[in-house]
């Protein structure tokens, strides 16, 4: 009997490696398998994929193909060659794979939905006309919170608290309160929101353990409740964009369980970049000093020329004016810390024609990974120590933006990506980086803000967070403010 089911269990594990292993192809890229049946590297990936691809492009090449729990991954590293696979929508396809991670994620169920609808209802709604009343609105917020952000205290007495949880919670409640016009429950959405992203990598992934799965279902729950339809009739201009998206969605066909749902998506979708992103920039500020005065000097020209308390309306102030310092350190804030992954899945057999003349076979079935962070944005043959914050690195001798960089000796088209790139770009990164100046200008006229310890550096990022946007720190900045003496 013993040797009856040994026999089997040897003869499944060997139909196992035999049906999970492939042997590279002629013109195919250099393929990687790893050493764990049908997982490969699936662990060192979502452990830390930068690391993970920075080891295979040291391998490899600016090519290869990796097995990632039971699929094949073909990472392409050459930013001359990105739009190869970005402007080839025949032979790459992104719809099934977002489909796939919205219901895993989510919890949306495939729609009929037509996904070019959608992208024009949200361009629409965060671009041309509709951007100036969203940031208008999301300015009014952010002053308002940062007027009460003492909650009863002085307002000349120190506050202390980790920069992260600051910068975050300022920015999701001013951006629900823009979307969803809600002021009795933002911050208990806040707080479902923190929990339910903290583990949303490990969900995408589905790695969580019992516990975190429990703590994930509670907080979609709390979360989908808070952002029913039913609960969020009323208000003025920010309820129209919410009951136009529902109204959107309730022309497609869509019920009220999965309206609740796509809202949640929406909401991460908005809110999930915009806080990490003014941490790290006020964090580099803050633990360089040459760049903070840098800033500061520029900010200081702008007020002379316009009355920057609370009473005056300035959302437009940095609009109307040129602000290349602030704009190169916002530009290098996002070079080292935005780390999206543009996926595509292969939908035919596919010769890939890369900038260096090479040519590969790409298979049907296949995806097919660009990472950006690791080029062009943390290229050494683009920037100068890469890993090195400079506030000047998009700036010209002459104070004027720098948009020219070079490798191999020609021009590239991306230097930067942190809001992906072709037709499935983010369609709200404009309002996205008005959200982040307006709140780093904020913060810096009204807030006396410093370290608790001049010495502090910053924490590192969170390796896990790698491919689903702005990455966050493993771990916080305490910092110390009050509101300006007037």
């Amino acid at each position: 009997m013993w040797w009856t089911l040994l026999s089997v269990i040897a003869g499944v594990l060997i139909l196992v490696l035999r049906f999970s292993t492939r042997r590279r192809r002629r013109n195919e890229p250099p393929l990687d398998e790893g050493w764990i049946p049908w997982l490969g590297h699936a662990i060192e990936f979502g452990k830390d994929a930068a690391k993970f691809l920075a080891r295979m492009k040291e391998k490899h090449g600016d090519i290869f193909t990796v097995r990632v729990a039971g699929l094949r991954v073909t990472v392409l590293l050459d930013p001359h060659s990105f739009d190869s696979v970005l402007n080839d929508r025949d032979s790459f396809d992104f719809t099934r794979i977002r489909s796939q991670v919205i219901q895993k994620v989510f919890s949306l169920q495939p729609t009929n939905i037509e996904p070019t609808l959608e992208r024009k209802w949200m361009e629409q709604h965060f671009q041309g006309c509709s951007l100036p009343k969203l940031s208008s609105s999301m300015n009014t917020h952010l002053q308002t919170l940062l007027l009460h952000c003492h909650n009863g205290s002085a307002p000349s007495e120190w506050k202390q608290e980790g920069l992260f949880d600051l910068c975050y919670s300022l920015l999701f409640r001013a951006g629900y309160l823009t979307f969803f016009e809600r002021t009795d429950n933002a911050a208990v959405a806040y707080q479902e929101f923190r929990k339910f992203d903290n583990l949303l990598a490990k969900l995408a992934r589905g790695s969580l353990r019992r516990e975190e799965r429990r703590t994930v279902s509670h907080s979609q729950e709390r979360l989908w409740e808070l952002l029913s339809p039913c609960g969020l009739r009323g208000g003025s201009e920010s309820s129209t964009w919410q009951q136009s998206y529902c109204d959107f969605l309730q022309q497609e066909g869509i019920n009220a369980d999965m309206q609740k749902k796509a809202l949640l998506l929406q909401l991460w979708t908005t809110q999930c970049n915009a806080g990490p992103a003014a941490f790290w920039l006020l964090g580099f500020l803050l633990t360089h000093p040459e760049a903070m005065e840098a800033v500061k000097s520029e900010i200081r020209g702008l007020s002379t020329r316009r009355d920057t308390s609370f009473q005056q309306p300035q959302n437009n102030l940095l609009e109307a004016h040129s602000t290349p310092v602030f704009d190169s350190i916002l530009s290098e804030t996002l070079r080292l810390t935005a780390a999206v992954m543009i996926r595509r899945e292969v939908v035919q057999d596919k010769i890939l024609d890369m900038a260096n003349g090479k040519r590969y076979h790409l298979r049907r079935g296949d995806r097919v990974c660009l990472f950006p962070f690791l080029s062009p944005q943390m290229d050494p043959q683009i920037h100068q120590e890469p890993q090195t914050f400079k506030y000047d690195r998009f700036l010209n001798d002459d104070m004027t933006v720098k948009d020219e960089f070079y490798k191999d000796g020609k021009k590239l088209k991306y230097c930067s990506m942190p809001w992906g790139a072709g037709k499935n770009s983010c369609v709200g990164k404009e309002f996205a980086i008005s959200t982040i100046k307006q709140f780093v200008f904020l913060a810096l006229t009204h807030l006396d803000l410093e370290p608790c310890d001049p010495e502090a550096k910053l924490p590192p990022v969170n390796p896990s967070r790698y491919g689903f946007g702005m990455l966050q720190p493993d771990g916080d900045l305490q910092v110390r403010y009050r509101l300006k003496r007037t």
